[in-house]
C-alpha cells in the first residue's frame, strides 16, 4: 500500500472515495481509476513535468494522476465530463496535497468542447489566463483519438503530450507508412507532432480492471508543415482510408469528382495513381491537396 504521508492515493483511498460518493465507474465515461502510485509517477516522469510546467489534464477521475503531478511543483487544470468527480477533486486535492491547492483547478466540460485556453480554469496561483504546454492524460479509450486531435489544434501552446490510451490506439497514432495499424489516427497525429509509443501499462494498477491492455504514447508538436489547410488536407486522408485496399486512383474517386480527376491530381503531386493511402507520409497527402487546389 502507498504510504500515506506521500500524499497520493491507494487502491483503500480510491475504493473509499468511490463510496463516500456513491460513485460506480461507467463503460460509457471510460473510468478506469489508476491506484498504482509507482504508474502515476512513472507517466509524470516520462512526461518530464517539473514546477515550470502548466500542466492539463483531462478526465482525472478520483484524482490519482492529478496528485503525481501536482507533485512535482507544476499548475495543474483539469478537464472533467462526471459532475460528481469534478466537484468532488479539490476536495481531494486540498485532504491529499493542501500545499499544491493554490495550484490546481477543474473545470466541469466535456474535452471535445474546448476551443482555446479560455474555456480552461485558472489555479489560483496563476495571475494570468492558464495556458498549458503540456499535456497529461489518462484518455477514455473509445473517444481517445478525437480528443487528442481536438485538444492538438485549439491549445497551440501544447508543445508535449504523453497520454495513457489502448494499447491498439497507441500502435495506431504511433504507426508509420507500410505498417498493418497505419492510418487515418496515425496520419492527423503526424500533421501536429512527432509522435513515439511508449511502454505498456499493467491491467492490474486499474479499478476495476479493464479487459484492454494500456500503453502510453508521447507527441512532440513539430512546427507548422505547411500553409495548406488543415481541413483540406485531413479530406485527401478521410477519402484514401475510406476504401483501405483500393489504390488511390479509385479511393479518390468521390473526393476529386472522378477516377480520371482523381489520377490527375495525383501525377501533378508526383504520386502513383496505383499507390495506396498506407504507403504515404502526412507530407505526401498535403502534396495531394496542394495539387488539387491547382486544379480549380
Amino acid at each position: 500500500m502507498e504510504d500515506e504521508r506521500s500524499g497520493l492515493l491507494s487502491l483503500t483511498d480510491i475504493r473509499a472515495l468511490a463510496n463516500e460518493l456513491n460513485k460506480r465507474p461507467t463503460k460509457t465515461l471510460g473510468q478506469n481509476f489508476v491506484h498504482d502510485a509507482g504508474t502515476v509517477r512513472r507517466i509524470v516522469r516520462e512526461a518530464g513535468i517539473g514546477p515550470e510546467d502548466a500542466v492539463l489534464e483531462i478526465g482525472p477521475g478520483l484524482g490519482s494522476l492529478t496528485l503525481a503531478l501536482l507533485e512535482t511543483g507544476a499548475t495543474v487544470s483539469a478537464v472533467e465530463i462526471d459532475p460528481v468527480l469534478a466537484a468532488a477533486l479539490p476536495a481531494t486535492v486540498d485532504a491529499h496535497m493542501p500545499d499544491a491547492s493554490s495550484r490546481f483547478a477543474v473545470q466541469l466540460m466535456d474535452a471535445m468542447q474546448v476551443a482555446g485556453v479560455g474555456d480552461l480554469a485558472s489555479p489560483s496561483s496563476s495571475k494570468k489566463p492558464f495556458v498549458p504546454n503540456k499535456l497529461v492524460a489518462n484518455l477514455p479509450y473509445n473517444v481517445a483519438v478525437p480528443i487528442l486531435l481536438t485538444l492538438l489544434e485549439a491549445l497551440p501552446s501544447l508543445d508535449e503530450a504523453l497520454v495513457m490510451v489502448q494499447a491498439e490506439v497507441a500502435d495506431r497514432l504511433a504507426a508509420g507508412p507500410g505498417s498493418r495499424t497505419y492510418g487515418v489516427p496515425s496520419l492527423k497525429a503526424a500533421w501536429y507532432a512527432d509522435v513515439e509509443r511508449g511502454s505498456k501499462v499493467a491491467r492490474t494498477v486499474f479499478w476495476p480492471v479493464p479487459n484492454v491492455d494500456s500503453a502510453l504514447v508521447s507527441l512532440v508538436r513539430h512546427p507548422r508543415l505547411t500553409d495548406t489547410p488543415r481541413e483540406k488536407v485531413f479530406a485527401v486522408i478521410d477519402a484514401a482510408f475510406s476504401q483501405r485496399r483500393k489504390t488511390l486512383r479509385a479511393a479518390l474517386g468521390n473526393w476529386a469528382g472522378s477516377g480520371v480527376e482523381a489520377e490527375a491530381i495525383l501525377l501533378r503531386a508526383g504520386i502513383s495513381p496505383k499507390a495506396r493511402g498506407e504507403q504515404l507520409t502526412v507530407e505526401d497527402f498535403i502534396a495531394i491537396a496542394d495539387a488539387a487546389q491547382s486544379f480549380t
